[in-house]
């Protein structure tokens, strides 16, 4: 199975590092390489693209625009030296945000990422009206959800941490992963808010496997690390402190 890709940056050398990572790549089948949005919005017009790279700021049509101007949007990952740029991208629903330079292993993994999603959407499409909505059987120990091969139960600390995958959500235990069938944003509501954490728009955390706390991380048990946001990490701090769950972890 190949994918359909696009790459859009208006820095040559940029666009040409990226198109070479991407050719390593046997699963992709680049399309076409831009030097502006306007090019690529004509280009994702008329051909179906599954995977967009896209650079953010560029002249006349920024990549953020490309995106907004999508009446079909394929998957977006943004590449790009703005850091600051990542929120917005996120409320988006850009699949992924890469900070320039682009290693090869960091394209990789949001492509993998992308790849998966594309194929969970395949697999969810053909799957009745009904199996699509979370279970909200909970108690204090433990919560139902749904997968595309059914309901799963899972305990609460079982779960270290959860990833937004678009309109899906990717759980992480020691061991396993399970791919929810619910956006993180919902998921977010039905998980208690005194073991759950909102550190980042594309994670929630459990606190109770909180190794360490870094300006810009989550240590977690067994080596798992996650990104957190500084507005994240000050409202965690504040509704943790209280419950004295992070004063030993801080760094």
């Amino acid at each position: 199975m190949t994918y359909n890709c696009l790459i859009v940056d208006d820095n040559e050398i940029e666009r040409d590092a990226v198109e070479m990572h991407l050719k390593k790549i046997p699963s992709l089948n680049i399309i076409a390489v831009c030097s502006n949005g306007i090019a690529a919005s004509q280009i994702l017009s008329t051909t179906s693209i599954d995977i967009v790279y896209s650079d953010i700021d560029m002249p006349e049509l920024s990549g953020m625009d490309l995106l907004k101007s999508l009446k079909k949007q394929p998957l977006f990952i943004f590449i790009t030296s703005f850091s600051e740029y990542a929120a917005e991208g996120f409320n988006l629903d850009a699949l992924d945000f890469i900070v320039k330079p682009a290693t090869f292993e960091r394209i990789l993994k949001a492509t993998n990422k992308a790849i998966e999603y594309i194929e969970l959407r395949k697999q969810v499409n053909k799957l009745p009206v009904e199996n699509l909505n979370i279970d909200d059987k909970t108690d204090d120990d433990y919560f139902f959800f749904r997968e595309t091969k059914g309901i799963t139960k899972l305990k609460y600390n079982d779960v270290i941490y959860i990833e937004s995958m678009g309109d899906f959500s990717k759980l992480f235990t020691r061991t396993d992963k399970h791919i929810i069938l619910v956006s993180l944003k919902n998921l977010e509501k039905q998980l208690p808010a005194k073991i759950f954490s909102r550190v980042h728009k594309q994670y929630i955390i459990n606190v109770n496997h909180i190794v360490t706390l870094t300006n810009h991380e989550v240590h977690l048990e067994h080596n798992f690390l996650v990104p957190i946001s500084a507005s994240n990490r000050q409202e965690l701090l504040e509704k943790s402190i209280d419950k004295k769950i992070l004063s030993r972890f801080l760094k």
